[in-house]
């Protein structure tokens, strides 16, 4: 799996939306849009899996840039994610 970072989307995307521009460029595993866990609003960035990583390479030179919307998105790849630590600190 390939895993993509796509940021600036607007707030209106649909997950279908950015399936369908990435599938352009191979079989898209997942996508996941991500909401504020407060309130439920888009929080204008997310995911997306692709099966192939050359396809997936591909998507985020291509992509990258692109008009979605109205706004020139962000793509590239994901980072791992970083252990945090939660909570108050002094």
């Amino acid at each position: 799996m390939f895993n993509i970072y796509v940021g600036n989307l607007s707030f209106d995307a649909t997950e279908d939306e950015v399936r369908h521009l990435f599938t352009e460029y191979g079989e898209v595993s997942r996508v996941n849009l991500i909401n504020d866990r407060d309130t439920g609003r888009p929080r204008g960035f997310g995911f997306v899996e692709m099966a192939d990583r050359a396809a997936g390479e591909q998507a985020v030179e291509r992509l990258n840039g692109v008009d979605l919307g109205g706004r020139s998105l962000t793509v590239n790849e994901a980072k791992p994610r970083t252990q945090q630590r939660g909570g108050y600190r002094d």
